[in-house]
Formats: structure tokens, sequence, C-alpha cells
């Protein structure tokens, strides 16, 4: 098993199903903080649905159709990044995130899309990486502004929720435009997480 370093105290590993309850507990202290901005179908609430969850991106992994990846700090998982989508044919995907709310302000989810972005781009030919998000979840736009994604546009009542639909900002990077951000903060310059 492999382990990427975001911090001196945070890594990047894989969150594989054998992990389900390590998943859980990280839902629970983070269940109430990003259960409006996550689908529902994410935010397991047992072990069997955890498990569940862990195996549907386990899935997507061997069908190289989506992904998971926990973030540990000080050795507990407390959020992670995703490939919600990942098409290598059409040179496509999405990413996202969750976090809870003790781990926020470290800039671990920032680092670790950085790790995963590098990764689509870098390795996979991956020339257009999505971030997809509720209009009204500021950190969430933060994050894509700090990866370098430019706004697309809005889906308008796209999705239902809690009675009402919700709007859906659509953020993204173009692989040169990727490159061009790594090239500055190999240089030193701008792209450095913060």
């Amino acid at each position: 098993m492999f382990a990427l370093p975001l911090t001196d105290r945070a890594e990047l590993r894989p969150l594989e199903p054998w992990l389900a309850e390590e998943f859980l507990a990280n839902l629970d202290r983070a269940r109430e903080h990003i259960s409006p901005w996550v689908s529902p179908s994410f935010v397991a609430t047992d072990l069997a649905e955890a498990r569940a969850v862990l195996r549907r991106y386990a899935d997507r992994r061997a069908q190289d159709a989506g992904g998971i990846w926990g973030i540990w700090l000080e050795g507990t998982l407390v959020g992670g990044v995703l490939f919600v989508s990942f098409d290598a044919a059409l040179g496509v995907c999405e990413a996202g995130c969750w976090l809870e709310p003790g781990a926020e302000g470290n800039g671990l989810i920032t680092r670790a899309a950085e790790r995963i972005v590098g990764w689509a781009v870098g390795e996979r030919g991956i020339q257009r990486v999505e971030w997809r998000t509720n209009a009204d979840n500021a950190r969430s736009i933060n994050v894509a502004k700090r990866l370098g994604m430019t706004r697309d546009g809005t889906l308008r009542q796209a999705y239902p929720r809690e009675g009402r639909r919700i709007d859906i900002e659509v953020w993204s990077v173009l692989a040169d435009e990727w490159r061009a951000r790594e090239a500055r903060s190999d240089a030193g310059g701008a792209g450095s997480a913060s």
C-alpha cells in the first residue's frame, strides 16, 4: 500500500472497502458538516452502507471509472478526495472531496486534490478535470479557485435536495492550464497549497 505525504502530519492513501469501520467513524464525525454538500448516498449511516460506498469506488477504480483516497491526519482518517467519474477515453474526469470540521484550515484538501489532479493529467492524459459543487458551498468553491480552476457556469436547479432544487456550479481546469500551474509552482511561483 502506498502513502503520499501531504504535510509532516498528514498523508494520502487509498481508501478501500476493508477500511469501512474507519470510514464510518470519519463520516460520523463529519456527518452534519458534509451532509448539505455531498450526495446522500455517500454519507453512510452504518457499517454495511460504509462498506457499500467504498465497494462502489473500488469497483469504479477497477473499471478505470473513478476512485477514492483518504486523508489521514496524525493517523486518523479525517476526509478524502475522489474521482466521482473518470473517463480516460474522453479525457474527462470529475474530482470531489469531503473533510471533517476539525481538520479544516490545514490545506489538506487542496494538497490532496493537487495529487490526484496531477496524476490524472500527467499519468493518464486527462484533458479536463471538473469540480462540481453546490453553488452555496463557499469552501468547495475556494478549493476550485486554489486549484486554478475556471468557473464554467451554473447548472440552475440541477439537483433535488430537501424539497427544493439546488444550483450546481461547474469549475474546471484543462491539462495545459494544469501543466502551466505546475511549471509556475516548480519555479517557486503561484500554485502551491496554502
